[in-house]
This record gives structure tokens, sequence and C-alpha cells, in this order.
């Protein structure tokens, strides 16, 4: 990466449903580093999975707007990779052909996709099933390979929602070893939306907690943790002073509500 990656959303709001519709979001704002990780995290119905979307230019906000690196996110953006809770791969296709579909797509050589799967599959411990297909693999693998695919166009932004939920506590904290171990050798910048206290502060610089639904910032928490982090910082004394802040924001913020 080359320091590319900021981004700033500044008072997002939409309506699902028309005029009369259900609010999702109502002034959502959110401001991220270049290279940062930042996490979401907030009751159900919040519209975290809303605002992913919103930033990744899949759903159109009613009002106000997003910019990665100045520039205004109007639709899909090839600076921008977002990997969902479900894996999502082509079932009929190879790992290998799912992960460089995207640059399929976007009109490169055989040749260059080659190359850069080469670069891909080791990054994320899948250089042995290039030629499996998602249904023999495990979940964590077909999701690996979700992240694979967000970063073949190497995305300045890669946007992470809930993708470890669906996998078993152990898995799980693998899991996010391995995202922080990407994130050294990427430096990309990330936003993950998860529902667990602790991954937020594993993995990120800084906590953002939602309200309740229609969503907006209730509160941010810094984790003043030094990187590399390991397991081990589940156990210090910054995860507790950290959860308790964010647990103090998310009751308030359902007092208000």
């Amino acid at each position: 990466m080359t320091g590319a990656g900021r981004l700033v959303a500044r008072d997002i709001a939409l309506r699902f449903g028309g005029p009369t519709g259900t609010l999702a979001l109502d002034g959502m704002d959110l401001d991220v580093a270049r290279g940062e990780v930042v996490a979401i995290i907030g009751p159900n119905g919040c519209g975290k999975s809303t605002f992913l979307r919103v930033v990744a230019g899949l759903l159109p906000a009613e009002r106000g707007q997003v910019a990665l690196d100045g520039r205004l996110i109007a639709g899909p953006d090839p600076r921008i990779g977002l990997v969902f809770q479900e894996p999502r791969l082509l079932p009929w296709r190879s790992v290998a052909d799912n992960v460089t579909y995207p640059l399929e797509l976007a009109g490169w050589s055989r040749e260059r996709r080659r190359e850069r799967l080469a670069e891909l599959l080791p990054l994320v411990g899948l250089s042995a099933a290039a030629d499996v297909r998602p249904v023999h693999l495990s979940g964590g693998m077909r999701q690996r390979a979700a992240i694979a695919r967000a970063l073949a166009l190497s995305p300045e932004l890669l946007l992470l929602d809930e993708p470890f939920s669906a996998l078993d506590a152990l898995t799980r904290e693998r899991f996010n070893l391995d995202l922080l171990d990407l994130w050294e050798k990427t430096d990309t910048t990330i936003v993950i939306v998860t529902h667990s206290i602790p991954e937020a502060i594993l993995l990120a610089d800084r906590v953002v907690v939602m309200t309740p639904g229609p969503g907006r910032v209730a509160g941010i928490v810094p984790i003043d943790a030094p990187r590399p982090r390991s397991l081990a910082l589940l156990d210090g004394a910054i995860v507790s002073r950290a959860a308790r802040e964010i647990r103090a924001h998310l009751e308030r913020a359902a007092d208000v509500a």
C-alpha cells in the first residue's frame, strides 16, 4: 500500500421502504485514518451492516456522503473490498477461479491473474487448495478464499461484515490472529463489524459503538494496546477497561433509545 485508504463518512441517513418506512441510519459519521483498523459494534438492527453497504457503494444514502481519499463513493468501487458474513463463493468455480474472478471482470490477462493468485493464496494460507471447489472446503477455508477475493484488486479499504461469526470459538480466535497478520502484511485500512467485544478490542485501534436503530455513533473507545498483538492481550487490564467503556456506551445508548 502507498498510504491510501482514508475513509470519511458524514451524516449518513438511509430509510428502507419509502418515506414512511424504517429509518436504518440517521446521522452516522465515521472517520478512519489510512492504515487504521476500526471495529464497529452495536445491538442487532442498529444498522452496522447497512452502513458497510453504504460505504461500499452498494446502497445509496438518502442523506450524507462517503469519501475515500477525498473522492466520493457513488457506487461499487474497486478501491473497496467487502467480505460478507457468508463467503458467497461461486460453487462451480475452484478456489483459484473464485479468488481471481474480480481480476477476470477487470480484464486482466490470464498471466497477470496467475501472478496475482500466486501472491494471494499464500497470504491466506490456501496455496494447497487452489484447485478445490468450495463444497469441499471447511467454513474457515471458504472465508479465507472470500478474503483473498476481496484483496485481489489491492483495495485501499477492506470492509468485513462479521466474517468469523459462523466459526467456533477456537477457530475464530485463530482467524483473528490471521487477520492481524494479514493487516500487517498489506497495510490495508480495515473496518470490521462484529458483535464480539473481545474481538473488537483485539483487532482494532478504535471501537465505534452504535446506538440502537436508527444507527449513529454512541461513542468511540480507543484501544491503547501495542502492536503486534496476541491472544495474551485478552487477559490484560487494557481489555477490561476498554470492555467496561464499550458496555457503558451500549447501556447509555439503550437507555436513551
